[in-house]
């Protein structure tokens, strides 16, 4: 289970994020602020991105390719325009110039223009405004999301993820943030909660992604 970050989105606002970033694009990852990705660089485009932006900046793009990547995977295929901020905090070289990076969710970002000057990506990113995502929302909201949730992982018996968010120090942010990113979405579906407006959107788009899956899990049981 990825580690949780349990500070809010303003640290955007605390650790300098640059105009300019490195996009780090992958088909099956959408990466959230206020949680952690660990990642395994091994393409030599990507771990020249590592060690360029380990020197300058220390952040990372994370976004998600769109349909028909295959076609151009080592070349410029196209993502989708919002991604997340990563900030490097910790980078562990392995042989062969292949290391193991484990990011920290930001913020979200849109991409305003990219440049292709680099073996790999590089953006000009506008970041989304932070006090939208920040919380709190409606108790009843939270309550609802956390009830569904908790159906939907005990049938999953993920009994340390049912600990995590009964816990009531957990904030807002967090929470919401970590469920998008744990469970067993499809990356297009993580990639809707993204893409909100809000953390309120977000939750509300939670609750209604968990009922449908429990609905379609109930109807296969039925069938059965």
């Amino acid at each position: 289970m990825p580690e949780l970050d349990r500070t809010t989105s303003s640290d955007s606002d605390v650790f300098p994020i640059p105009d300019v970033i490195p996009l780090f694009p992958l088909p099956n990852v959408v990466f959230f602020p206020n949680t952690y990705l660990p990642l395994h660089i091994f393409e030599p485009r990507y771990q020249e991105m590592i060690t360029d932006a380990s020197q300058v900046g220390q952040c990372i793009g994370m976004v998600l390719l769109k349909d028909g990547w295959e076609n151009d995977y080592y070349g410029t295929p196209p993502v989708f325009s919002l991604g997340c901020v990563g900030r490097i905090k910790n980078v562990q070289p392995l042989a062969d110039g292949r290391s193991n990076v484990i990011l920290q969710g930001l913020s979200r970002f849109d991409i305003e223009e990219e440049f292709f000057d680099t073996s790999y990506r590089r953006a000009k990113i506008s970041l989304r405004p932070s006090e939208t995502f920040e919380g709190p929302i409606e108790p009843g909201l939270r309550l609802g999301l956390t009830k569904l949730a908790l159906e939907y992982l005990r049938a999953r018996k993920a009994q340390e993820l049912c600990k995590l968010i009964t816990a009531q120090s957990i904030l807002d942010t967090v929470l919401i943030n970590s469920l998008s990113s744990c469970l067993d979405f499809t990356p297009f579906e993580k990639q809707f909660l993204l893409e909100s407006e809000s953390l309120q959107q977000q939750t509300r788009r939670l609750i209604d992604l968990l009922r449908f899956k429990l609905d379609a899990q109930q109807h296969s049981q039925e069938l059965d």
